[in-house]
């Protein structure tokens, strides 16, 4: 039996070495048909042809700020009318519980009167004609009474009403939020992918990028001609402020003082100026009168991309002050750099 059992064995394990060594082999074969595969793998794109996906990755992220910014304008407003019903109720609710005390006193003294026949009341007083003015006072007070209950009742039924329309403002806001965050997520993978697509550039391919809106855009404001003068003193002041917040970063949802997305530095220009614009560039566009690009002047806001995501203000000579995207900070560039889609003029 013994001598059965080693042969047995040592085709086992035998066995087992082929298996392992058939394993090694296509281990091996695997890898080397990966490494052929590696061998035929599409190049790595070009600086060039990385700056357009980055580019095209802001454009992206451009168009989901500003629908995040829609979005938080909205939720903002929402609770705001959520925040005016509870003030609201908490008012009413003071008035109800002194109309329910005023209705508890007026019950309590008529519980202490013993509820009385009036003629007897009348035969027991010591003063007939002093009681005959209370009696006149218990009527007054009756009609007093039926006015408290009644009005109690109107104020818990203006009560129920804000709460349920601040039920409603509850689910709105939920809504709103969750709404937010899509946007937020949206935004934030888009730049989380641009920058892994800048880490492969150099650091001079990496400044190109921010670099290249610029390049044919003037210099200090004083290079601009004469010509170039807002038609009035808001537009004037849109206009100056945009000129001080040159250099200011690009960071998206912002609306200053230090930092701005593309929206938020148009809304903040006309803010400085007196004048209340929209939030998002969807709504600038309809916030005034639209002009041609050939009758531009200083303070206009012009939109870019068929989506209208872009806005800056127009400062003359063909150039505008916006902020670009996060490799930019707020800078003159010139109009003709993206595609144009219109042009308003708020004042």
């Amino acid at each position: 039996m013994g001598a059965h059992r080693r042969p047995r064995q040592r085709a086992t394990g035998g066995g087992r070495a082929r298996t392992a060594a058939t394993i090694t082999l296509a281990g091996a074969a695997t890898a080397t048909g990966l490494g052929g595969g590696t061998g035929h793998a599409d190049p790595q794109p070009t600086a060039a042809q990385v700056r357009a996906k980055v580019d095209k990755l802001y454009q992206e992220a451009e168009v989901a700020t500003e629908k995040y910014n829609g979005a938080k304008e909205k939720a903002d407003a929402a609770e705001q009318r959520l925040e005016d019903l509870r003030d609201e109720a908490a008012r009413k609710e003071d008035r109800l519980n002194s109309a329910r005390e005023a209705l508890g006193s007026v019950a309590a003294a008529q519980y202490r009167s013993g509820g009385l026949d009036p003629a007897l009341q009348l035969a027991l007083s010591s003063d007939p004609d002093r009681y005959l003015d209370g009696a006149a006072f218990a009527e007054r007070a009756g009609s007093r009474q039926q006015a408290e209950v009644g009005r109690v009742r109107k104020e818990l039924r203006e009560i129920e009403q804000l709460r349920g329309a601040a039920r409603v403002e509850v689910s709105s806001l939920k809504s709103r939020r969750a709404e937010l965050k899509r946007h937020r997520e949206t935004v934030t993978g888009k730049l989380e992918s641009a920058r892994r697509l800048l880490s492969r550039l150099t650091a001079e391919e990496r400044a190109d990028v921010g670099d290249r809106a610029s390049r044919s855009a003037p210099g200090p404001r004083e290079s601009l001609s004469d010509s170039a003068q807002a038609p009035n003193s808001r537009t004037a002041a849109a206009v100056a402020y945009a000129y001080q917040k040159l250099g200011s970063p690009y960071v998206w949802g912002a609306t200053g003082p230090n930092a701005f997305d593309c929206s938020g530095l148009t809304q903040a220009a006309y803010r400085a100026a007196g004048v209340s614009l929209p939030r998002t560039t969807y709504a600038q566009i309809d916030a005034g009168r639209r002009v041609p690009r050939s009758e531009l002047l200083p303070g206009d806001l012009v939109f870019f991309y068929s989506g209208i995501s872009h806005v800056g203000i127009y400062v003359g000579n063909g150039q505008m002050i916006h902020a670009p995207n996060p490799s930019a900070p707020v800078r003159v560039a010139p109009v003709d750099e993206m595609p144009f889609a219109g042009a308003t003029r708020v004042v």
